[in-house]
């Protein structure tokens, strides 16, 4: 992951209600949830939920998948794995404290 891909995906996730999206869909698994599904767990509009869905998309952090009518979001793990690597490894050298963190 480059800088620009990071800053853009730290970015999409400095907001409470995309964090709690990202944590709804990595709790829903593979299969993901629907739009209304999502809206209504946080309880959020249609529209702002949108918006939301949108920069995530952008950012590499969530994934939709067309099923009929339907569109079901998942959380996309590999690019929120790449983003916390970049961290990890690119921005704190892998400092051996900070490592011991991520795994308790």
């Amino acid at each position: 992951m480059d800088e620009s891909l990071a800053l853009n995906a730290l970015s999409a996730l400095a907001h409470q209600t995309r964090l709690a999206l990202v944590r709804l869909l990595v709790d829903a698994g593979a299969d993901g949830i629907t739009q209304g599904e999502i809206a209504r767990a946080l309880d959020i509009s249609a529209s702002r939920l949108a918006f939301h869905l949108s920069l995530l998309e952008q950012a590499g952090l969530v994934r939709a998948r067309r099923e009929s009518r339907n569109v079901f979001y998942t959380a996309n793990l590999q690019g929120i794995g790449a983003l916390l690597s970049y961290v990890l490894n690119d921005c704190c050298k892998a400092h051996p404290e900070i490592s011991r963190c991520c795994r308790s």
